[in-house]
């Protein structure tokens, strides 16, 4: 049996109240993915990203690509549960859709606190017959409150393996302690072999560009704080970092090229990319 919505919570989703008249940063990537759940607010806003940093979309399927590669690398590793926080708009293949395609037993759980992705959520709950999947409401600012949901218990073993992936989130959070602290506490509860997932906005590979689309995004009333390589290493702090290391996003397993990537072009730059991203192991 197909897993569902209605097999770990209520039927339908809660309506959710979702604002029209301001840009959204997850609409707004939808639309750079090329995808449909945005509104005129959203495109105006990304419209004037692109004025300012033209490969924005080239970016931002660098990142979809790194989640995609990342996930097949680690469940090819033998790794069979994720928690993935900051899911966004479902763009298939999913997360879930990558890792059963390699496991069919794996089970996943999404999280956001985002209206716009809970309208959505159905989308991220179809498994197949062997796996599981759920999604969380929730908020990466309350990382206890996500373990503690049922979802979570009937979905993952949190006394096994969990590969917790956050990519594109932590440039939302303005402060750096914040986003360790969230780091760590979702983390430390996880066991040994467990792996963190991390992809992360940076200016240092195009300065000028980068910082005039973090101007547009604060200026939208969505705080995004761009890191260098040397703070987005201190996530890893403690755990052993898979090859290549911290390398940007396009750069990570570059060989291991899945749907999406014929949307890359040959020659992109890591200018044109501005992602940085890694994967590591828990020891």
């Amino acid at each position: 049996m197909w897993q569902s919505a209605g097999d770990l919570g209520p039927e339908e989703p809660v309506s959710p109240h979702i604002r029209q008249d301001i840009p959204h940063s997850a609409r707004m990537y939808d639309y750079f993915l090329g995808g449909k759940d945005n509104y005129a607010v959203d495109r105006e806003a990304a419209e004037r990203v692109l004025t300012v940093f033209p490969s924005m979309r080239t970016a931002v399927w660098a990142n979809r690509t790194f989640m995609r590669r990342a996930t097949r690398v680690l469940a090819r590793q033998g790794l069979r549960q994720w928690l993935d926080i900051g899911t966004g708009i479902p763009t298939s293949p999913n997360l879930h859709e990558v890792a059963q395609g390699v496991e069919p037993a794996a089970r996943v759980v999404y999280a956001d606190n985002d209206p716009v992705v809970l309208a959505h959520s159905r989308a991220l709950m179809t498994s197949t017959p062997q796996g599981r999947t759920a999604y969380v409401h929730g908020d990466v600012r309350d990382p206890e409150a996500i373990l503690a949901t049922p979802q979570v218990a009937a979905t993952l073993d949190l006394g096994e393996p969990v590969v917790l992936s956050m990519v594109a989130l932590l440039h939302f959070v303005p402060h750096l302690d914040e986003a360790h602290e969230i780091v760590h506490r979702l983390l430390d509860p996880l066991p040994v072999g467990s792996a963190l997932v991390l992809s992360h906005a940076t200016a240092e590979l195009d300065p000028v560009g980068a910082l005039k689309v973090q101007e547009i995004y604060n200026a939208a009333g969505t705080s995004l704080q761009l890191r260098p390589k040397a703070e987005f290493a201190t996530f890893f702090e403690g755990l052993d970092l898979l090859e290549p290391g911290i390398v940007p996003a396009h750069r990570w397993h570059p060989e291991d090229a899945d749907s999406g990537s014929e949307l890359l072009p040959t020659d992109v730059t890591d200018a044109q990319v501005s992602f940085y991203a890694a994967v590591a192991v828990k020891r």
